[in-house]
């Protein structure tokens, strides 16, 4: 059975946002990735599948900066992620990058309200503006009655929702969501993933979404799989 997601056709930019150029990247003597290839554009929604091991993880860490490829070069609107400082990738993570994670990485000694909150928070937002906006992003997800609780008072899938208004906070261009329904049951899990596709058909955010569930992945624009680190075959959904 397919989640069957109903919004407004995608409008997917011509241009690519980011690009992977012949990425490798090894921990110790075991490759992650081998000469991995991709472009992601503007407005889509991208899945990676494949085994565990095969590399899409680590390729999302790569294309996020979180990870700098051993060889090969990562390009973000035309600028090279290797030639940045620190600085300046973390600057990308804060404002233009949103991240969602499969446990959700909430602050546990923050309300709900203030994890939202904390990007624009990081920005410079004064906490009034920055705990407004938070407030009426909980309340577009459905999730305003958590708002005064900390995370380890939520549900999965209330903490989940949380999680993924935290990364639409800062309005990103790319989303990056590292198996974002493998905590999650079928119900919550689909609500997350509405609220991923959402973001791109309503937002022109590009989404890359790494999961291993067929159902899942079969909301995506794109499919590419993976195999021995490096995509291995690739198949438009629509």
């Amino acid at each position: 059975m397919f989640l069957i997601v109903h919004l407004r056709e995608s409008s997917v930019s011509s241009l690519p946002l980011l690009v992977a150029d012949e990425v490798s990247k090894s921990f110790g003597v075991t490759p992650a990735l081998r000469g991995a290839s991709l472009q992601v554009y503007p407005g889509e929604v991208l899945a990676l599948t494949g085994p565990s091991g095969s590399g899409k993880s680590t390729l999302l860490h790569c294309l996020s900066g979180i990870l700098a490829p051993d060889e090969g070069r990562i390009t973000y609107d035309g600028r090279d992620l290797g030639a940045m400082g620190d600085r300046e990738r973390s600057a990308l993570r804060r404002g233009a990058f949103g991240f969602v994670f499969q446990f959700g990485q909430l602050v546990p000694e923050l309300t709900c309200l203030e994890n939202v909150a904390l990007p624009l928070r990081l920005a410079g937002v004064r906490r009034r503006a920055a705990e407004r906006a938070a407030g009426e992003l909980l309340a577009r997800l459905e999730v305003t009655d958590v708002a005064g609780k900390r995370p380890g008072q939520a549900s999965g899938g209330q903490g989940q929702r949380v999680a993924v208004a935290r990364a639409l906070i800062t309005t990103p261009r790319v989303i990056f969501a590292d198996e974002p329904t493998g905590a999650l049951d079928s119900r919550n899990g689909d609500q997350v993933i509405r609220l991923l596709v959402a973001a791109a058909r309503e937002r022109g955010s590009a989404v890359v979404l790494v999961t291993h569930e067929e159902r899942i992945a079969a909301c995506a624009d794109r499919i590419v799989a993976f195999h021995d680190g490096a995509p291995a075959t690739t198949a438009a959904t629509r």
